[in-house]
């Protein structure tokens, strides 16, 4: 897909942890929260999403449990800490902090080359 846009390093793991704010989910609910949220732009790949969930259970900001799901199919689901709380509140903040600070090099005006 040529407008296919890649995520930021680190970015993946906010994403995760915003769509876990409001309720456990399995990975694939958390892949398709994420792509319905910004528009279908973000598609997570299963190869991304499973090795970044992982991660963040050993770090502490998600926890797993089995449950079966609507299909009534077993599934590993996760959620949010209070460590993964914590931490979505700080990634959110260096976000805007980027964003804010792209943003500014983005709309300077060019710099005047000496003559």
């Amino acid at each position: 897909m040529p407008d296919r846009i890649e995520l930021l390093q680190g970015t993946l793991a906010m994403l995760i942890l915003r769509a876990l704010q409001w309720e456990p989910q399995h990975g694939y609910a958390i892949s398709q929260s994420i792509k319905s949220q910004s528009e279908d732009v973000l598609q997570v790949e299963t190869g991304s999403m499973y090795p970044a969930l992982h991660r963040m259970e050993k770090q502490g900001w998600v926890r797993s449990e089995w449950k079966m799901t609507d299909a009534n199919q077993r599934a590993k689901f996760y959620s949010l800490t209070p460590a993964g709380r914590k931490q979505l509140v700080q990634e959110h903040a260096r976000w805007k902090q980027m964003v804010a600070a792209i943003g500014r090099i983005m709309d300077s005006a060019p710099a005047k080359a000496d003559a």
